[in-house]
């Protein structure tokens, strides 16, 4: 195998010769075929944390093979002390996975140096896998077909991967340049070193900079062949729901339907859906609003899992949970928190040459519980690479009838995402809507600078929505507003210190007013105090000052109603991030301050996790808000709790319970997930909601039992 090494020669330079076999790899992990004593391997990590440019503390060994069908990639992860690895995370697509001793991939299919997909693994032989586009938006919740096994071995651990041709996106047949890169984090150690030189300024999200990436070079893809997936399903429920406008009990729901996905070339897939199931399988973590704005919860359904990230539109969101959504996938299928039926629908996603292209519509039928009417939803997208890692695209949506019921509803709009040098980037957007009915501005821009560099770092945004801008297949957190905020970092790393890596100031303002500039409705005031330890700790100190003008009056909790004016409060908060290096990690705060007039302290306990077991852990939470107003003073407090149990990467069983003593709610489900072969997947859901207010026990709200059988079949 030919490598030449980042010490050697800048990142570009650095090449990894994939290597053909006749006879396809066994993956046990065991790398003991004599292939491996035959090609060399690539190695010479370099690390990221805590010293960048220094040589890995830690040897690894790298392999790249590839038939027919398949790509292999292998790896030889040495250490000196196998006993001290953090090791606690078997959970398909869990986050944690990056908490441990972990081996990650990313492969740049089409070496434009912006988009990629990211395999991820452990000692255990956990699976989880990203696509991401511009250098990051990783998209969580994209699963496609691979394998993977881990093994020990004296002096280490070992990882052998396939990947179907077939799961990757890429231009064409034959011989094949790919960017490539590695990225090992030896958890015990908190150390991060890559197979290329990565500036540690881009943290854990320099294994998405595939611009830093090395040449995979000498592979041969196969020649174009019908890619075809069918996925169909069968789901019956049993439902019981007393709260409905017409309660009813155990009613039976069967249902059927398929998904289809067909590459037109190699780079551009065509979906089809019909009578999809859009229910989720999986429920959403309830979350505590003091706010007078909605909560956003995360796309989780298949069907728009498929190069989610070319309908991304506007740029890097940095800390703005104000910045619009001109499209939001979970607008379709749902509406006033019940699942609607979804007749029909197509997608369009892929590259070609330098352009990227998403293009949707989907059908929905009615249903009058949930106050939805038939509907088509419509989006078009088209984006152009330009410079070496910068884009321009543009945006278009119709919703036929808008929520209205009147007409149609558009949207338009046009960004740019422009990156320069290493850690200096510039982003923006214009978006026009057109809704019926509306009179006043509905337009909406913004343009944000950023330069994120490890010791120093600097942001300025301006963004405006008009009274009137209203993307109705999008997701707006608030209108008729304009934001201006400009923030500052200085992040040193002591040389001298055995316990701080790095210490973090940060300061910030905001100022937001009405889009007409004639009234300040928001004005924050921030400063950050941040220590992050070598042992993966981290302590937070934080200070703001808030005002806020309120224009109508907001019942922040049931017999508590704030009356219209403006309202000054701070609030000191002290934060300690245990690491997953300890039995039990998470996240403690606790805050105290003015707030409306009156005073808030907050508790709390999140991102909890008590390992008991590589295969069994148990997730606690706690939310505590102690508010006393002039008005009325209330208590929020939300428990949960999540247990896991998880027998192999591909299978789990998960329990979890919320309680909310503030809504007087007891949920709880159960739910297996089986994936018994790559792709198809079982599931066994229970789920029921209860009315903690009456006695003497708590009443049956709703109650759901549900079946569901997926089968992948690819031709």
């Amino acid at each position: 195998m030919l490598f030449l090494s980042a010490a050697q020669a800048g990142a570009q330079d650095v090449e990894i010769r994939a290597v053909r076999i006749d006879t396809p790899l066994k993956i046990d992990g065991r790398l003991d075929e004599e292939i491996y004593n035959v090609v060399p391997p690539a190695g010479g990590f370099i690390m990221e944390e805590p010293q960048e440019g220094e040589p890995a503390t830690e040897q690894t060994d790298t392999w790249v093979f590839f038939d027919s069908e398949n790509l292999y990639i292998a790896a030889r992860c040495w250490d000196d002390h196998p006993e001290r690895w953090v090791v606690t995370e078997l959970r398909r697509d869990n986050s944690n996975i990056i908490q441990n001793e972990n081996l990650s991939v990313a492969l740049d299919t089409f070496h434009d140096r912006r988009n990629g997909f990211f395999f991820q693994t452990n000692p255990l032989g956990a699976l989880r896998d990203q696509a991401f586009t511009d250098e990051g938006n990783p998209n969580s919740n994209w699963n496609t077909i691979w394998q993977v096994k881990s093994g020990r071995f004296e002096g280490g651990w070992t990882v052998e991967m396939v990947i179907p041709f077939k799961s990757l996106r890429y231009r064409g047949s034959g011989a094949q340049v790919w960017g490539i890169n590695f990225r090992r984090m030896v958890k015990w150690k908190n150390e991060v070193s890559f197979l290329t030189r990565v500036p540690r300024a881009y943290g854990h999200d320099g294994i998405f900079k595939v611009s830093t990436a090395g040449n995979l070079v000498g592979l041969e893809t196969p020649a174009q062949s019908m890619n075809l997936e069918l996925k169909p399903y069968a789901v019956s429920s049993l439902t019981t729901d007393h709260a409905a406008a017409a309660p009813f009990a155990n009613r039976f729901s069967p249902n059927a339907g398929f998904d289809f996905k067909y590459g037109l070339t190699r780079s551009l897939i065509a979906d089809a859906t019909v009578n999809t199931d859009f229910a989720q399988v999986e429920e959403d973590l309830q979350q505590i609003n003091l706010t007078r704005f909605s909560l956003q919860f995360p796309e989780k359904r298949d069907f728009f899992l498929e190069g989610q990230g070319i309908f991304n539109f506007g740029g890097a969101r940095g800390n703005g949970n104000d910045i619009p959504f001109l499209f939001f996938s979970r607008r379709i299928g749902l509406n006033q928190g019940q699942s609607v039926p979804v007749v029909a629908g197509g997608r369009v996603t892929g590259t070609v040459g330098k352009f990227g292209i998403g293009a949707l519509n989907i059908q929905t039928d009615d249903k009058a519980s949930a106050g939805a009417v038939a509907t088509n939803f419509s989006v078009v997208r088209l984006k152009r690479d330009i410079l070496r890692r910068s884009n321009i695209g543009v945006i278009a949506t119709r919703r036929t009838p808008a929520a209205s019921q009147a007409d149609s509803s558009d949207a338009i709009g046009a960004d740019a995402n422009l990156a320069f040098f290493k850690s200096l980037s510039i982003n923006g957007y214009y978006a026009r809507t057109d809704t019926p009915g509306a009179s006043g501005d509905q337009s909406s821009y913004r343009g944000r600078l950023d330069y994120a560099g490890d010791r120093y770092g600097l942001a300025a945004e301006h963004l405006l929505v008009g009274d009137r801008f209203s993307p109705e297949i999008g997701f707006l957190r608030r209108t008729d507003f304009r934001r201006s905020t400009v923030g500052a970092r200085f992040s040193p790393r002591p040389k001298s210190s055995r316990f701080i890596r790095r210490l973090d100031w940060e300061g910030g303002y905001d100022y937001i007013t009405d889009s007409r500039r004639t009234r300040v409705e928001n004005r924050e005031l921030s400063g950050t105090f941040e220590i992050d330890f070598h042992n993966s700790d981290l302590w937070t100190l934080d200070y703001t000052r808030d005002f806020e003008y309120l224009p109508r009056t907001f019942q922040i909790a049931p017999g508590v109603t704030l009356p219209i004016g403006g309202y000054d409060y701070d609030t000191v908060r002290m934060t300690y991030e245990l690491g997953q290096q300890r039995a039990v990690s998470g996240h403690v705060s606790v805050a105290t301050g003015t707030f409306y007039n009156g005073h808030k302290q907050e508790a709390n306990f999140t991102s909890g996790r008590v390992a008991l077991s590589p295969r069994v852990s148990i997730e606690p939470g706690l939310t505590m808000n102690w508010v006393d107003l002039p008005s009325g003073s209330f208590t929020n407090r939300l428990l949960t709790a999540r247990g896991i149990y998880t027998p192999t990467p591909r299978m789990m069983i998960s329990s979890l319970t919320q309680y909310n003593a503030s809504d007087h709610t007891l949920s709880s489900s159960v739910r297996l997930r089986w994936e018994y072969v790559p792709g198809s997947e079982f599931f066994a859901v229970y789920s029921d909601g209860r009315n903690t207010g009456e006695a003497p026990l708590p009443g049956l709200v709703n109650r759901s039992v549900a079946l569901k059988l997926t089968r992948l079949l690819r031709f």
